[in-house]
């Protein structure tokens, strides 16, 4: 056997996609990745505002935003930046209902907004059902068995 086959090397008795298996998925890991996935598609939503006609000259020449408002827009993006590390440090129960609550919060937060265009409604689409998925997650999540 060489090098790359003992690498490479499958337990063919595993099916990752059964449910008669034992395999348990890390939900501290999971909930982590969507919320990396969330942050993801909320930061190309933003990039991809700067290619709409006129959008470059909207925040040239457009109102001033004030501190206060800066501030605000920057705690809302800092949540889901802060539940990608605190979805694994945290001990399971208050995981659980952070990942409930916060997700809850951000979905409000996107509908909120709203939406500009069809590509705007396309990531707010992505991003609520990534946080409808992390909302499940906890919801379904049961305290592991020491």
């Amino acid at each position: 056997m060489n090098l790359d086959s003992k690498i490479f090397r499958q337990d063919r008795n595993i099916d990752p996609i059964s449910s008669n298996n034992n395999i348990e998925i890390d939900k501290k890991a999971l909930l982590s990745t969507l919320w990396i996935f969330v942050l993801l598609n909320i930061i190309f939503r933003d990039l991809h505002e700067f290619f709409r006609a006129g959008m470059i000259e909207e925040i040239i020449t457009g109102t001033p935003v004030s501190e206060q408002v800066m501030l605000i827009g920057g705690i809302m993006m800092e949540i889901p930046i802060l539940m990608v590390l605190l979805s694994r440090i945290l001990n399971y129960r208050i995981n659980r209902w952070a990942n409930i609550i916060i997700g809850a919060v951000i979905i409000a937060l996107i509908i909120g907004v709203g939406s500009k265009d069809l590509d705007d409604i396309f990531f707010a689409t992505i991003e609520v059902i990534a946080l409808s998925a992390i909302i499940w997650l906890a919801v379904k999540w049961r305290e592991p068995k020491i």
